[in-house]
Protein backbone atom coordinates (compact mmCIF):
# COMPACT_ATOMS: atom_id res chain seq x y z
CA UNK A 1 0.00 0.00 0.00
CA UNK A 2 1.50 3.29 -1.10
CA UNK A 3 0.83 6.20 1.27
CA UNK A 4 1.62 9.91 1.06
CA UNK A 5 1.92 12.35 3.94
CA UNK A 6 1.36 16.00 2.97
CA UNK A 7 3.52 18.13 5.26
CA UNK A 8 2.04 21.46 4.21
CA UNK A 9 3.38 24.89 5.01
CA UNK A 10 0.38 26.49 6.69
CA UNK A 11 0.08 30.28 6.51
CA UNK A 12 -1.34 32.45 9.28
CA UNK A 13 -4.60 34.28 8.53
CA UNK A 14 -4.75 33.18 4.90
CA UNK A 15 -7.38 30.49 4.50
CA UNK A 16 -7.81 31.03 0.75
CA UNK A 17 -4.12 30.45 0.01
CA UNK A 18 -3.94 27.45 2.34
CA UNK A 19 -6.96 25.80 0.73
CA UNK A 20 -5.76 26.42 -2.84
CA UNK A 21 -2.25 25.14 -2.12
CA UNK A 22 -3.40 22.17 -0.06
CA UNK A 23 -5.87 21.01 -2.70
CA UNK A 24 -3.26 21.35 -5.45
CA UNK A 25 -0.76 19.15 -3.59
CA UNK A 26 -3.54 16.72 -2.72
CA UNK A 27 -4.53 16.35 -6.36
CA UNK A 28 -0.93 15.62 -7.32
CA UNK A 29 -0.37 13.08 -4.54
CA UNK A 30 -3.69 11.28 -5.09
CA UNK A 31 -2.69 10.37 -8.65
CA UNK A 32 -0.14 7.75 -7.62
CA UNK A 33 -0.92 6.83 -4.02
CA UNK A 34 -3.47 4.54 -2.39
CA UNK A 35 -3.84 6.78 0.66
CA UNK A 36 -3.05 10.45 1.34
CA UNK A 37 -3.06 12.10 4.78
CA UNK A 38 -3.03 15.85 5.51
CA UNK A 39 -2.09 17.81 8.71
CA UNK A 40 -4.19 19.41 11.44
CA UNK A 41 -6.27 22.58 10.82
CA UNK A 42 -4.40 23.12 7.56
CA UNK A 43 -6.96 25.55 6.15
CA UNK A 44 -6.61 28.10 8.97
CA UNK A 45 -3.57 27.11 11.02
CA UNK A 46 -3.74 28.24 14.63
CA UNK A 47 -5.17 31.62 13.64
CA UNK A 48 -8.47 30.74 15.31
CA UNK A 49 -10.01 34.18 15.84
CA UNK A 50 -12.39 33.91 12.87
CA UNK A 51 -13.60 30.33 13.14
CA UNK A 52 -17.28 31.27 12.97
CA UNK A 53 -16.69 32.67 9.48
CA UNK A 54 -14.04 30.17 8.36
CA UNK A 55 -15.35 26.85 9.72
CA UNK A 56 -16.47 24.26 7.18
CA UNK A 57 -19.49 21.95 7.19
CA UNK A 58 -19.52 18.24 6.46
CA UNK A 59 -21.53 18.80 3.26
CA UNK A 60 -19.78 22.02 2.24
CA UNK A 61 -17.76 22.69 -0.92
CA UNK A 62 -14.32 21.91 0.56
CA UNK A 63 -15.21 18.38 1.66
CA UNK A 64 -17.16 17.85 -1.55
CA UNK A 65 -14.06 18.70 -3.58
CA UNK A 66 -11.86 16.40 -1.52
CA UNK A 67 -14.41 13.60 -1.99
CA UNK A 68 -14.29 14.22 -5.74
CA UNK A 69 -10.48 14.01 -5.72
CA UNK A 70 -10.65 10.71 -3.83
CA UNK A 71 -13.15 9.22 -6.26
CA UNK A 72 -11.41 10.50 -9.41
CA UNK A 73 -8.11 8.95 -8.35
CA UNK A 74 -9.43 5.90 -6.48
CA UNK A 75 -7.44 7.11 -3.48
CA UNK A 76 -8.36 7.05 0.20
CA UNK A 77 -7.92 10.48 1.83
CA UNK A 78 -7.70 11.49 5.47
CA UNK A 79 -8.31 15.23 5.16
CA UNK A 80 -6.12 16.15 8.13
CA UNK A 81 -8.45 18.14 10.33
CA UNK A 82 -10.53 21.23 9.67
CA UNK A 83 -12.64 23.48 11.91
CA UNK A 84 -16.13 22.02 11.50
CA UNK A 85 -19.40 23.74 12.35
CA UNK A 86 -22.29 21.55 13.46
CA UNK A 87 -25.20 21.89 15.85
CA UNK A 88 -24.20 25.42 16.82
CA UNK A 89 -20.67 24.45 17.86
CA UNK A 90 -17.26 24.26 16.18
CA UNK A 91 -15.13 21.14 16.42
CA UNK A 92 -11.61 20.25 15.31
CA UNK A 93 -12.63 17.43 12.98
CA UNK A 94 -10.77 14.81 10.97
CA UNK A 95 -12.72 13.33 8.07
CA UNK A 96 -11.78 10.05 6.38
CA UNK A 97 -12.89 9.54 2.77
CA UNK A 98 -12.82 6.23 0.92
CA UNK A 99 -11.45 5.72 -2.58
CA UNK A 100 -15.03 5.77 -3.84
CA UNK A 101 -15.46 9.34 -2.60
CA UNK A 102 -17.62 8.49 0.42
CA UNK A 103 -17.12 9.99 3.88
CA UNK A 104 -16.67 6.94 6.12
CA UNK A 105 -15.67 8.57 9.40
CA UNK A 106 -15.73 11.94 11.14
CA UNK A 107 -13.69 12.29 14.33
CA UNK A 108 -13.91 15.35 16.61
CA UNK A 109 -10.74 15.97 18.62
CA UNK A 110 -11.40 14.62 22.09
CA UNK A 111 -8.44 16.07 24.00
CA UNK A 112 -8.23 19.86 23.65
CA UNK A 113 -4.84 21.50 24.28
CA UNK A 114 -5.16 23.63 27.41
CA UNK A 115 -1.83 25.39 26.88
CA UNK A 116 -3.24 27.01 23.70
CA UNK A 117 -6.72 27.49 25.23
CA UNK A 118 -8.31 25.34 22.54
CA UNK A 119 -11.42 24.99 24.68
CA UNK A 120 -12.16 28.67 23.94
CA UNK A 121 -12.43 27.90 20.24
CA UNK A 122 -13.49 24.27 19.92
CA UNK A 123 -16.03 21.99 21.55
CA UNK A 124 -14.53 18.66 22.65
CA UNK A 125 -15.40 15.47 20.84
CA UNK A 126 -17.27 12.80 22.76
CA UNK A 127 -16.35 9.53 21.04
CA UNK A 128 -13.54 7.70 19.30
CA UNK A 129 -14.11 4.48 17.42
CA UNK A 130 -12.30 2.45 14.78
CA UNK A 131 -13.72 2.49 11.25
CA UNK A 132 -13.27 0.77 7.92
CA UNK A 133 -11.34 2.53 5.16
CA UNK A 134 -11.80 0.16 2.28
CA UNK A 135 -10.94 -3.23 3.77
CA UNK A 136 -8.59 -1.80 6.43
CA UNK A 137 -9.64 -1.13 10.02
CA UNK A 138 -8.35 2.33 10.99
CA UNK A 139 -8.50 4.92 13.73
CA UNK A 140 -8.27 8.71 13.81
CA UNK A 141 -6.60 10.91 16.41
CA UNK A 142 -5.43 14.54 16.31
CA UNK A 143 -2.19 16.10 17.61
CA UNK A 144 -2.47 16.40 21.43
CA UNK A 145 -4.27 13.02 21.46
CA UNK A 146 -0.79 11.51 20.99
CA UNK A 147 -0.17 12.09 24.70
CA UNK A 148 -3.13 9.89 25.70
CA UNK A 149 -2.17 6.22 25.23
CA UNK A 150 -5.57 4.95 26.33
CA UNK A 151 -7.12 6.37 23.16
CA UNK A 152 -4.70 4.42 20.96
CA UNK A 153 -5.12 1.25 23.00
CA UNK A 154 -8.90 1.53 22.69
CA UNK A 155 -8.63 1.83 18.89
CA UNK A 156 -6.14 -1.05 18.72
CA UNK A 157 -8.43 -3.31 20.75
CA UNK A 158 -11.20 -2.48 18.27
CA UNK A 159 -8.98 -3.85 15.52
CA UNK A 160 -7.28 -0.75 14.07
CA UNK A 161 -4.24 -1.56 11.94
CA UNK A 162 -3.50 2.03 10.92
CA UNK A 163 -3.98 5.07 13.15
CA UNK A 164 -3.76 8.60 11.76
CA UNK A 165 -2.45 11.57 13.70
CA UNK A 166 -2.61 14.90 11.83
CA UNK A 167 -0.92 17.61 13.89
CA UNK A 168 0.47 21.11 14.24
CA UNK A 169 3.30 20.20 16.61
CA UNK A 170 5.96 22.80 17.51
CA UNK A 171 9.72 22.40 17.23
CA UNK A 172 10.00 23.21 20.95
CA UNK A 173 8.55 19.77 21.74
CA UNK A 174 9.94 17.92 18.73
CA UNK A 175 11.69 15.15 20.68
CA UNK A 176 8.39 14.26 22.35
CA UNK A 177 6.68 14.04 18.94
CA UNK A 178 9.07 11.32 17.77
CA UNK A 179 9.12 9.50 21.10
CA UNK A 180 5.34 9.30 21.42
CA UNK A 181 4.75 8.40 17.77
CA UNK A 182 7.11 5.44 18.03
CA UNK A 183 5.66 4.39 21.37
CA UNK A 184 2.03 4.47 20.21
CA UNK A 185 2.89 2.31 17.17
CA UNK A 186 5.10 -0.17 19.05
CA UNK A 187 2.89 -0.65 22.10
CA UNK A 188 -0.14 -1.44 19.89
CA UNK A 189 1.61 -3.29 17.03
CA UNK A 190 0.17 -1.11 14.26
CA UNK A 191 1.14 1.52 11.70
CA UNK A 192 1.03 5.15 12.82
CA UNK A 193 0.84 7.86 10.16
CA UNK A 194 1.75 11.08 11.96
CA UNK A 195 1.44 14.13 9.70
CA UNK A 196 2.72 17.45 11.00
CA UNK A 197 2.81 20.81 9.22
CA UNK A 198 5.62 23.17 8.29
CA UNK A 199 5.85 26.92 8.76
CA UNK A 200 5.49 29.06 11.88
CA UNK A 201 2.90 30.43 14.28
CA UNK A 202 3.65 33.78 15.91
CA UNK A 203 7.29 33.27 15.00
CA UNK A 204 7.59 29.79 16.55
CA UNK A 205 8.40 27.07 13.99
CA UNK A 206 6.44 23.88 13.64
CA UNK A 207 8.54 20.74 13.90
CA UNK A 208 7.53 19.02 10.68
CA UNK A 209 9.06 15.53 10.78
CA UNK A 210 5.92 13.81 9.55
CA UNK A 211 6.56 10.10 9.77
CA UNK A 212 5.41 6.60 8.98
CA UNK A 213 6.04 4.36 11.98
CA UNK A 214 5.94 0.56 11.64
CA UNK A 215 4.33 -1.85 14.14
CA UNK A 216 7.82 -2.54 15.48
CA UNK A 217 8.27 1.14 16.32
CA UNK A 218 10.77 1.63 13.50
CA UNK A 219 10.44 4.87 11.53
CA UNK A 220 10.07 3.90 7.87
CA UNK A 221 9.96 7.42 6.43
CA UNK A 222 10.41 10.86 7.94
CA UNK A 223 10.32 14.43 6.64
CA UNK A 224 12.49 17.37 7.65
CA UNK A 225 11.08 20.68 8.86
CA UNK A 226 10.23 22.23 5.49
CA UNK A 227 7.18 21.58 3.33
CA UNK A 228 7.47 18.10 1.89
CA UNK A 229 5.43 15.21 0.54
CA UNK A 230 6.55 11.90 2.03
CA UNK A 231 5.86 8.74 0.03
CA UNK A 232 6.17 5.31 1.61
CA UNK A 233 5.12 1.74 0.86
CA UNK A 234 3.68 -0.11 3.84
CA UNK A 235 3.01 -3.83 4.12
CA UNK A 236 0.11 -4.59 6.43
CA UNK A 237 1.42 -8.14 6.78
CA UNK A 238 4.10 -6.65 9.04
CA UNK A 239 1.43 -6.31 11.75
CA UNK A 240 0.82 -10.05 11.86
CA UNK A 241 4.56 -10.76 11.88
CA UNK A 242 5.10 -8.51 14.89
CA UNK A 243 2.06 -9.88 16.71
CA UNK A 244 3.18 -13.47 16.05
CA UNK A 245 6.30 -12.80 18.15
CA UNK A 246 4.71 -10.76 20.92
CA UNK A 247 1.14 -9.60 21.16
CA UNK A 248 0.52 -7.23 24.03
CA UNK A 249 -3.11 -6.81 22.98
CA UNK A 250 -3.81 -10.44 23.85
CA UNK A 251 -2.55 -9.87 27.39
CA UNK A 252 -4.46 -6.68 28.20
CA UNK A 253 -6.49 -7.14 31.39
CA UNK A 254 -9.63 -5.70 29.88
CA UNK A 255 -11.71 -6.43 32.97
CA UNK A 256 -9.52 -4.03 34.97
CA UNK A 257 -9.61 -1.08 32.59
CA UNK A 258 -13.22 -1.01 31.42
Amino acid sequence: MKVALLQLQVLEKNKAANVAHGLELLKQAAKDHDLVVMPEVWITGYSLGHLKEEAETIDGPLLQEICAIAKANSCHIVAGSVPMAKEGKIYNTSVAISNTGEIVNSYDKVHLFGLFNEEKFFAPGQKFNAFQLGDICCGSTICYDLRFPELYRHLALQGAKIIFCPAEWPEARGDIWRLLAQARAAENHLFLLAVNCAGTFKGAPFYGHSMVVAPSGKILAEAGMEEEVISCDIDLAAIDKVRARINVLNDVRKELIQ
